[in-house]
């Protein structure tokens, strides 16, 4: 798969959407085992939601990570610093496929990051080993690779146009793994777990709003492949964009993009 190029403001397009599953996920949450707790967001993007951990815990040590340059310095920009309970949130590059606290966390929060990285519920041990007895990794992931969304996407990019350039290029279908297979990894790493699945029915005003929503992030690794190649970005679009317009019609109201999500929260026993 392509690594993809960020664009904060395409993402934060539809900031209200995107974080509505980060607050019902910090909802379930358990109260933290440290006083002050610490707090690692594993792919924080532009820190708009990583702010909203302050808002929970007052007093946190808070540190958003990720790889996207871009999206870090949206983060410093806009959220770095002090917060109004005597905290602090910061921000650090890292990669989820190799990053490990460097001090023990209180809680362990990734929000939409995960899908991304290969592999990623073989980190589970070193993250758990990384909890104070009592803290918790809490994570949601987009559980929709079946929607119209990105089985239009990945069938467009397999066939005869565009295979050549951009076969592979989609996010696969095994980058989520099944409800079962979370509770199961997590549970017998000592924790007591608590997985479900939500499915959000976003009303998207405008026009071509699934397309808008799509180039802020499922379409990030097919546009980061197209960048050099302005025409053919632009053709491939038409092409999607039609397919959607089919797929999500509109109605009077707005355009109704379902969409479901995966949560798991672990709590560290003992």
């Amino acid at each position: 798969m392509t690594t993809p190029a960020w664009d904060p403001a395409q993402y934060l397009r539809h900031a209200g959407h995107r974080a509505r599953p980060f607050t019902d996920l910090l909802a379930r949450v358990p109260a933290l085992p440290g006083d002050p707790p610490r707090i690692a967001d594993l792919g924080c993007g532009a820190g708009n939601v990583t702010a909203l951990l302050a808002d929970r815990w007052p007093t946190a040590h808070i540190t958003g990570y990720d790889n996207s340059p871009e999206m870090l310095d949206e983060a410093h920009a806009g959220h770095e610093g002090p917060t109004a309970g005597g905290g602090r949130l910061g921000f650090a590059p890292a990669d989820a496929r190799t990053w490990t606290p460097g001090q023990p966390c209180d809680l362990i929060v990734s929000n939409a990051t995960l899908q991304w990285v290969p592999g990623h519920a073989d980190r589970f041990p070193d993250w758990i080993a990384a909890l104070r007895p009592g803290g918790t990794l809490a994570l949601q992931v987009p559980d929709n690779l079946d929607a119209p969304l990105h089985a239009l996407m990945r069938g467009l990019a397999a066939g005869p146009r565009w295979r050549s350039r951009l076969a592979g290029v989609p996010r696969a279908t095994g980058s989520v793994h099944t409800p079962g297979a979370y509770l199961d990894r997590l549970a017998r790493l000592g924790c007591a777990t608590d997985v479900w699945r939500t499915t959000y029915f976003h009303v998207l005003p405008g026009e071509d709003p699934v397309l808008d929503w799509a180039k802020g992030t499922g379409l990030r690794p097919v546009l980061t492949a197209l960048a050099d190649d302005p025409e053919a970005r632009d053709a491939f679009l038409t092409e999607y964009r039609d397919l959607l317009r089919a797929a999500y019609p509109p109605a009077p109201y707005g355009t109704v993009l379902p969409f479901r999500r995966l949560f798991a929260v672990a709590v560290k026993q003992g």
